[in-house]
């Protein structure tokens, strides 16, 4: 007579082996791209314009007639678009064009904030615009000295936009701008 007892435990023991010594099974955490950025030095341009201002050293720039000029990122595929407009009694005009070029944007954007940029000493007064979504330009801003002159910026990507993408681009960038209009310097 066969004794089932010890078929049993053994049978019982290499089940709790075999069971115990499979690797648990857990979700895959997601994987986020890491993406790492030069620290911005500043260099003063220098041009022949009725503005001067301090742009990173890791764009290019690229002058164009009437004062316009491109600020290129190469790297990250983006390019910042600076037009220079003279006043002649018409800022009020000027500005609400700049604005409703912006708010244009709202057919794919999410939201637009904006950050209101005051120094007074160098007359220099402007607006920051942040396009969040999917739009086509992400920042744009304008300077102007209250009187003759008005600056306008816009950074575009060279790829569809899809904004979780070009976030940190985006941020990057930003703090360039920011630096832009901080050492913004009106000539006459």
């Amino acid at each position: 007579m066969i004794n089932i007892k010890p078929i049993l435990i053994l049978t019982l023991v290499f089940s709790i082996v075999f069971i115990s010594c499979k690797d648990e099974v857990y979700p895959k955490p997601k994987g986020y791209l890491k993406l790492e950025y030069p620290n911005p030095q500043y260099d003063l341009i220098q041009n022949n314009c009725n503005y001067e201002f301090e742009k990173s050293e890791f764009a290019t720039i690229n002058y164009k007639n009437n004062c316009w000029m491109e600020l290129n990122y190469k790297e990250l595929k983006a390019t910042i678009h600076i037009t220079y407009r003279p006043v002649n009694n018409n800022l009020e005009s000027v500005l609400k064009e700049v604005e409703k070029l912006t708010f244009e944007h709202t057919i794919k954007a999410d939201a637009i904030n904006s950050q209101s940029f005051d120094n007074a000493e160098r007359k220099v007064y402007g607006k920051i615009f942040f396009v969040e979504g999917n739009s086509a330009s992400n920042i744009q801003f304008h300077v102007t000295d209250s009187s003759k002159n008005v600056v306008i910026g816009a950074l575009y990507f060279y790829s569809k936009p899809h904004y979780d993408s070009i976030i940190p681009a985006v941020r990057y960038i930003e703090k360039d701008i920011r630096h832009l209009i901080e050492t913004f310097k009106w000539k006459n």
